[in-house]
């Protein structure tokens, strides 16, 4: 029990630093951007490390944003994220 409630309050912590950023940076080359938030979905271009991100949300390990100078509500696996 005690270790699940860590595990809520980590996602908790994790969610809240991403909306307080802001602001999230690409962090490698070549990462694609999608329609959605899953491998599943359309890959609609790549980013290259340095490309920022206006935050706009999370759905699990994915987040949507608004890509600066280019597409908008797209989504980026957060591994390639620095927010």
């Amino acid at each position: 029990m005690l270790t699940r409630i860590i595990a809520v309050f980590s996602m908790i912590v994790a969610a809240a630093s991403v909306a307080a950023a802001g602001v999230c940076t690409v962090n490698d080359n070549g990462v694609n951007y999608r329609g959605g938030p899953g491998p599943e979905y359309p890959v609609l271009g790549t980013v290259n490390r340095g490309q920022n991100l206006n935050y706009g949300g999370r759905a699990g390990d994915w987040i949507k944003g608004d890509l600066w100078g280019g597409s908008t509500g797209v989504w980026i696996y957060v591994a390639y994220l620095d927010c």
